[in-house]
């Protein structure tokens, strides 16, 4: 017979998922300095979410609990999704689907009137891939989709291994 785990290891195991993609994500930023596109800062949200529900999961009722660490299989693809996407953006396969993803167009014939059509804010287009290891040509976007599959690999080994709620 099998040991079971407690499902509260499993909230905690996503916790931590969520709080390493969101390090990684707050490191990269503001400690080396590199700006995230409009894709960049959506692919944050499912990682937010993941650890609300890890949070709240083992306070519920069993049940309950069990229903909302379910819930991270959705939040998951959601997170895997965008990391596709973001990928084929930045592989040329299609245009990205934000419009605050394409570069800057400065228009104006003096000088003055192109400062005034420049942003405030600058913004990276989301098809200029970020490498963080030198001499390893895989981005960010796609660092991120591998992350995930890791997580979900996680996740589901811990929900098949995880104490089975009796409903009686």
């Amino acid at each position: 017979m099998r040991k079971a785990i407690p499902q509260s290891l499993v909230a905690l195991f996503i916790i931590l998922a969520g709080c390493t993609a969101l390090g990684v994500a707050w490191w990269t930023q503001h400690q080396l300095g590199i700006m995230p596109c409009e894709l960049c800062l959506w692919e944050r949200w499912p990682w937010r979410v993941l650890i609300v529900i890890g949070v709240l999961a083992p306070f519920l009722p069993a049940r309950l609990g069990r229903l909302a660490l379910w819930m991270c299989a959705p939040v998951l693809l959601v997170a895997g999704g965008l990391a596709v996407c973001h990928a084929g953006v930045e592989w040329q396969w299609w245009p990205s689907p934000f419009p605050a993803c394409h570069a800057a167009h400065v228009v104006g014939r003096t000088l003055a009137e192109r400062w005034a059509s420049m942003p405030l804010v600058p913004s990276k287009p989301c098809d200029a891939p970020t490498y963080l290891i030198p001499g390893l040509p895989v981005s960010m976007a796609v660092m991120g989709g591998v992350f995930t599959l890791v997580v979900f690999a996680g996740w589901a080994i811990g929900m098949v291994k995880s104490k089975k709620v009796r409903y009686f």
